[in-house]
C-alpha cells in the first residue's frame, strides 16, 4: 500500500499538479531530532500546496518496502532523517526509472544536504521538494559484481536485494581509522549533537595503531600500497557533519575521488590533517594522496569494516564503484546549487515536461509480491 494521507479538501492550484508525496520519517535520527519536527514538516509541505502522506519507518528494511511502494505509485519519494536511511532509499529508487528523491535534513550530519545546498532546517528545505529542480546524481555502490551492468541482471527488492547489486551509498565509504571512529561515534550519547564525530576521532586516535591498505584503481588497473589511518571511497564531498574529505568530487561525473590518508605521528594527525579537512585543504599535504577512478578495490591486512554515510555497509576486502545518473533528487532552483557538486545543468523542471503526475515505470528489476 503507498503512504497513507489524510482526508483533506484538494487544495487549488493555479498551474500544473505536482506529484503527492511519501514522506519517510526516521523518528530515531538525530536523537529524535526528525521526530520531533515531522509534524511541523508535513505541514509545511501541506501549505506548499503538496498532498502528503507519511509514514514513521520501524527499520532500514521498513524504509525499503515504503520506498519501493511510493516509487510504484508515482509519487515524489521524500526522506526526512540522517544520510544513512537517505542511501538505502536512493539504493531502492535507482530501480525505477523516473522515481524521483527528495532530501530534508534530519540527522546529527546531514552531509548530502550541506552539499547540495538545500537548508538545514527541514521546515526551510520543504521549499526545495515544492520549487526545486531535479538532478541526476551518482550514488557509490559497495559490495557490487563489477562483471555486471546495474540493470543487467534482475534482483528483489525490500528486504531481499541479490548480490549481483551491492549497497549503495549517497556520500562516503571509509575503512580503517574511521571505522573505529564510527563506529564510537555511533555508540555515542544523541546528546553530543554533532559534536559525536570529533569524539569519535579523538576516542579512535588514541587505540590506532597503523594499517597496511592496498587499492586497486579500476580493476584490472593499478595497485598500489600504502601504511595508512584511512582509505575513503568518495562519491560525494563531506561527511561527519562538514568535513570536506574529498573537496574536488562530484555528484554527476560517475567517478570516485579515492582519497588515502598516508600514516604520520598521532600529534601531527591531530594538529595538522584534522583541522584541515572541515576546509578541504588537507588534500595538498604530502600525505594524502587523491585518485580518481570509476571503480576501486579496497584490502587491508586486518579486519576492518567500511562505513558509508555514518552505517556499516560491508567488510574488507571490498569493490566499491560510482553509479552514474543513478537517481534523480531535488535541488534548489536558481543560482543557489553552485558549489560546484554537479558538473552539468540541471534536468529540465518536471511541470516543464508532463502537467500532472504518473506512475513511474516499473522497476528494471523484479519483485515479489508482499
Amino acid at each position: 500500500m503507498t503512504c497513507p494521507r489524510l482526508e483533506e479538501p484538494e487544495p487549488q492550484y493555479d498551474g500544473l499538479v505536482p506529484a503527492p508525496v511519501c514522506l519517510i520519517v526516521n523518528p530515531s535520527a538525530g536523537g529524535g531530532k526528525a521526530g520531533r519536527v515531522a509534524q511541523e514538516v508535513e505541514r509545511a509541505l501541506r501549505e506548499h500546496g503538496l498532498e502528503v502522506g507519511r509514514v514513521d519507518t520501524r527499520d532500514l528494511s521498513h524504509a525499503r518496502e515504503l520506498a519501493e511502494e511510493g516509487a510504484r505509485a508515482g509519487e515524489t519519494v521524500v526522506v526526512l532523517s540522517g544520510d544513512g536511511m537517505i542511501g538505502v532509499v536512493a539504493d531502492v529508487l535507482r530501480h525505477f526509472p523516473g522515481a524521483l528523491l527528495g532530501v530534508l535534513p534530519g540527522g546529527r550530519g546531514n552531509d548530502l544536504a550541506r552539499v547540495l545546498g538545500i537548508p538545514q532546517d527541514p521546515v526551510a528545505a520543504c521549499a526545495v521538494i515544492a520549487d526545486g529542480v531535479p538532478r541526476a546524481m551518482d550514488l557509490g555502490e559497495v559490495g557490487g559484481c563489477a562483471e555486471v551492468e546495474q540493470k543487467a541482471e534482475p534482483v528483489q527488492l525490500g528486504t531481499a536485494q541479490a548480490v549481483a547489486h551491492g549497497q549503495a551509498f549517497v556520500g562516503i565509504a571509509s575503512a580503517g581509522f574511521d571505522s573505529v571512529a564510527n563506529r564510537i561515534a555511533n555508540e555515542a550519547p544523541a546528546s553530543l549533537g554533532n559534536f559525536v564525530y570529533a569524539y569519535g576521532a579523538l576516542r579512535a586516535l588514541a587505540s590506532w595503531r597503523p594499517a597496511r591498505f592496498e587499492i586497486e584503481l579500476d580493476p584490472p588497473g593499478e595497485r598500489l600500497s600504502f601504511t595508512a589511518y584511512t582509505v575513503g571511497a568518495c562519491n560525494s564531498k563531506t561527511y561527519g557533519g562538514g568535513m570536506r574529505a574529498a573537496p574536488d568530487a562530484m555528484l554527476d561525473d560517475g567517478l570516485l575521488e579515492v582519497v588515502v590518508l598516508e600514516s604520520i605521528g598521532k600529534l601531527a594527525f591531530l594538529t595538522k590533517i584534522l583541522p584541515k579537512v572541515f576546509k578541504g585543504t588537507h588534500v595538498e599535504l604530502p600525505s594524502v594522496h587523491v585518485f580518481r577512478a570509476a571503480e576501486v578495490e579496497i584490502s587491508a591486512d586486518r579486519p576492518f569494516t567500511m562505513y558509508a554515510d555514518g552505517d556499516p555497509i560491508g567488510e574488507l576486502p571490498v569493490r566499491v564503484r560510482a553509479v552514474h545518473g543513478a537517481v534523480s533528487v531535488l535541488v534548489p532552483a536558481g543560482e543557489t546549487v553552485r558549489d560546484s557538486a554537479f558538473s552539468s545543468p540541471p534536468l529540465p523542471s518536471p511541470a516543464a515536461v508532463d502537467g500532472a503526475a504518473a506512475p513511474v515505470a516499473e522497476s528494471t528489476e523484479s519483485s515479489t509480491d508482499r
